[in-house]
């Protein structure tokens, strides 16, 4: 009898293995099949970037109400051989989802392309990588009015008249770059035939770099007027040049910048307006259009909808080759509401 009982339970071990086997076989990539929660994981430029830490922020808030797990790295420099090692990370950890800001709109491509073709769902956001590289990217507003907004504010306070300048982020940067271009068309338009773009700086969105190119910006065109800073790392790094200068009511500032951190800019007249729009709720909706991607509920192509949480009903539209979630209009900050913001983000 013990002989027959112990061959039972042999049996029943054997095919209980094979079962298990066979199932672990049949499950297609990423954590959460294999009982676990979902991994989404997001990748920023840079560390010690406020702007970043608040998109990874409304990241994980998004994934966590989803009820996956959320991962948040950022490499030390922002270059795109760091990103590139973070992605191939993540693709051995075979995480479900990889949201992205790039550093380089193409050099990321192969590492992306080995993503997805692991059954890793992957989009960008803020700074796209091309359509090839992403199944939808999640953009902030629409990049004419951007581009446009900033050279028109930069006219209204210097007058229509005198030199300009641009303290951009990295040279590489998808979303800088083309806000920039739509800045140079605004300048075509003979209104602006008073007005002179001087030079376009790269800070690579570091607060030391962008420092020492606002303070050369400023020795190279002494009769500098204003300057546009669409990157939050250089427009406070900026403000900050023109204060201690006491530059104020000699050259104007404006561009893309955290209330937080532009408060007193804006409160003492060095920058008499700026835009942006909430990043927390950039991260937020790519979270979002990341678990819908997770659960098929889209796969990027134009007209699709889903709901993001708090943000309501999103549509899926054309950008150019691929196609974009977008988050709307960028909001004005003046001394009239920069009170109030600065204490949200």
């Amino acid at each position: 009898m013990k002989k027959v009982v112990t061959s039972f339970l042999t049996v029943l071990l054997a095919a209980s293995m094979l079962a298990a086997c066979s199932q672990t076989a049949s499950q297609p990539g990423g954590s959460g099949d294999a009982g676990g929660k979902k991994r989404f994981a997001i990748i920023f430029k840079n560390t010690g970037n406020p702007y970043g830490e608040k998109q990874m922020e409304g990241f994980k808030i998004a994934i966590e109400e989803t009820g996956g797990e959320a991962i948040l790295k950022a490499p030390d420099q922002p270059t795109a051989e760091a990103q590139i090692q973070m992605i191939e990370e993540l693709i051995s950890q075979k995480v479900d989802a990889i949201a992205v800001v790039a550093n380089d709109p193409e050099a990321l491509q192969p590492a992306l392309k080995k993503a997805m073709d692991a059954g890793i769902k992957v989009l960008s956001l803020d700074s796209a990588v091309n359509a090839q590289s992403r199944m939808v990217h999640i953009n902030q507003a629409d990049p004419e009015r951007i581009g446009r907004v900033q050279i028109q504010a930069a006219a209204e306070m210097i007058g229509g008249k005198g030199e300009i300048a641009v303290l951009s982020a990295t040279s590489q940067a998808t979303n800088q770059n083309l806000w920039i271009e739509w800045m140079k068309k605004e300048l075509e338009d003979p209104k602006y035939k008073d007005m002179k773009l001087v030079k376009v700086a790269y800070g690579d969105d570091l607060r030391d770099k962008s420092v020492s190119e606002t303070e050369a910006l400023l020795k190279s065109y002494p009769d500098l007027k204003a300057i546009i800073a669409p990157t939050t790392v250089g427009i406070a790094a900026a403000g900050k040049v023109l204060t201690d200068k006491g530059l104020k009511d000699k050259v104007k500032l404006t561009g893309l910048g955290l209330p937080s951190e532009m408060a007193e800019y804006i409160e003492s007249g060095v920058s008499p307006w700026m835009y942006l729009w909430n990043p927390v709720d950039v991260g937020y909706l790519s979270g979002y259009a990341a678990d819908a991607l997770v659960k098929g509920t889209i796969t990027g192509k134009a007209g699709e909808k889903f709901t993001a949480g708090k943000l309501g009903e999103k549509e899926i539209i054309t950008d150019g080759d691929g196609t974009q979630i977008m988050l709307g209009d960028p909001f004005k900050f003046d001394p009239s509401n920069i009170g109030e913001w600065k204490q949200v983000y």
